[in-house]
């Protein structure tokens, strides 16, 4: 009896368990894997747009499963100027020259008063200076490239950025329906359709998806009007990255001016000799200008520059979905709803001026 049942023992299988430290390391492993698998998909996968990246990356920094957090913050704010420089090549500087009076003059208003509607409406809602400036940019230029191309100049951190570009990409999905449809309930013409696409929906392919259910006239003035639209980029990193140097400069001097008051004489000296600090210049811009000119100069490389444009926005599909890892949950909560509010209120009010105004005038 003893002998059956010791080799029943010896007959039973063994557990399919690893030793513990192997599971930790095979845990480690995966975990380390999801974030470059996921990148990686986000680059290669066409179906897979800008809000499903950031939704995307989102979930991955709730779950707890992105062991690299610094190198994603990194790699997304080196891609985000990379980004903006590829879109440059896709800008065609001859279509931009034919927008005419109506069409450079409605750009050139709409975008000064979406910036002073954008700050005041920060202001009321209480955004954080940085994230409401964010916002009235992606409204007021061409949406997450105008956020991706200010965002180095203004210092701004991933949940920031993060509100910003959510904010911005909600709202271009919803102006794939409502455009649409207010545009053939009012029974608009191709022309001013288009120019009304242009001049209040953010991001070039949300202007473009809208524009196409009017046909082929409207899909030419709602691109060549946007495209217009688009280099307003260049002043406006230029003058943000001018602001924030001279903030820092200013800081720097109150500081000093504390210490020297206080009389810390030790801290005083550290200050006065530690570098200034400086807010990043951006030189990528002079890439996104000179990728037009030569697109533009050399008719031949519109190919290249397609292809160059084409990947740029995939890169920038990518950059939204590390910029989502790299968030936390209390990076999120300081934010709030307030710029959502913010950008749904200056998205109104800017659609329905420049409705009102296209209407009186076309």
């Amino acid at each position: 009896m003893l002998l059956v049942t010791a080799l029943d023992l010896d007959l039973q299988p063994p557990a399919l368990t690893l030793p513990r430290p192997r599971r930790r390391v095979l845990v480690r492993g995966l975990r380390a894997s999801v974030v470059p698998a996921l990148g990686l998909t986000c680059l290669l996968l066409p179906g897979l747009g800008s809000v499903g990246a950031l939704v995307l990356g989102v979930s991955v920094a709730f779950a707890g499963l992105n062991v690299w957090e610094a190198e994603s913050s990194l790699l997304a704010k080196r891609l985000l100027t990379l980004s903006v420089m590829g879109l440059g090549a896709g800008l065609d500087l001859h279509a931009v020259a034919g927008v005419g009076l109506l069409g450079a003059g409605l750009a050139v208003g709409s975008i000064a008063f979406c910036l002073s509607l954008g700050w005041l409406l920060a202001k009321l809602f209480r955004v954080d200076a940085i994230t409401g400036l964010l916002v009235a940019a992606g409204t007021a230029i061409c949406g997450g490239s105008a956020i991706a191309a200010v965002a180095p100049t203004l210092r701004a951190r991933e949940h920031q950025v993060t509100a910003a570009l959510g904010t911005v990409f909600a709202l271009n999905a919803l102006a794939l329906l409502v455009f649409p449809a207010v545009g053939h309930a009012l029974g608009m013409n191709s022309e001013a359709f288009g120019l009304w696409c242009a001049i209040a929906i953010h991001d070039t392919s949300s202007v473009v998806g809208a524009a196409m259910t009017f046909g082929p006239d409207a899909l030419e003035v709602a691109t060549t009007v946007k495209l217009a639209r688009a280099l307003w980029i260049i002043p406006l990193t230029a003058a943000f990255a001018l602001h924030t140097r001279r903030q820092l400069r200013a800081e720097r001097a109150a500081r000093l001016s504390a210490l020297l008051a206080a009389g810390e004489t030790d801290s005083l000296r550290a200050e006065s000799e530690a570098p200034p600090p400086r807010a990043a210049r951006p030189w990528f811009i002079l890439g996104f200008v000179a990728l037009a000119v030569l697109m533009t100069l050399v008719p031949s490389l519109a190919p290249v520059g397609d292809a160059i444009s084409a990947l740029a926005r995939r890169a920038l599909v990518l950059t939204l979905f590390l910029v989502g890892a790299s968030l936390s949950r209390e990076s999120l909560r300081r934010v709030g709803a307030r710029p959502f509010l913010q950008g749904v209120v200056l998205w109104v009010v800017v659609s329905s001026v420049s409705l009102g105004v296209i209407l009186l005038v076309a």
